[in-house]
């Protein structure tokens, strides 16, 4: 598990920073699959997941949702056929905060957990 799945998310609230140069190159070694893309000009953490069949997916999603609750920080969603997209950043500041690392982070381990329950 990554330093980054061991934190906890931090209330963010509008004008506070965007995660900086230096630490989005500290923090992207530590969640090697995600990328960052620019949708609408706002820069979001994105990863497709894939799973054997709609209900596995299903329940990655639920996982997912029950973590983003407790956390405080919700990502999109998008679940299909053996397949989940999600996306965070932060909505408040329109870009990426150090909470969307976090959860990155903390949306592989449950990936991670579910490979070794099959």
């Amino acid at each position: 598990m990554s330093e980054l799945a061991n934190k906890t998310c931090t209330a963010c609230r509008p004008g506070a920073p965007l995660a900086t140069k230096a630490e989005i190159q500290s923090f992207m070694p530590q969640i090697p699959k995600w990328e960052i893309l620019e949708v609408e000009g706002v820069n979001r953490l994105v990863r497709d997941y894939e799973f054997q069949g709609f209900a596995k997916a299903l329940s990655f999603t639920n996982q997912i949702g029950a973590l983003a609750e407790a956390e405080g920080h919700h990502p999109a969603i998008l679940t299909e056929w053996g397949k989940v997209k999600v996306s965070w950043w932060t909505h408040k500041i329109k870009g990426l905060h150090v909470n969307d690392f976090i959860m990155a982070a903390k949306t592989d381990g449950l990936a991670q957990a579910m490979e070794k329950d099959k």
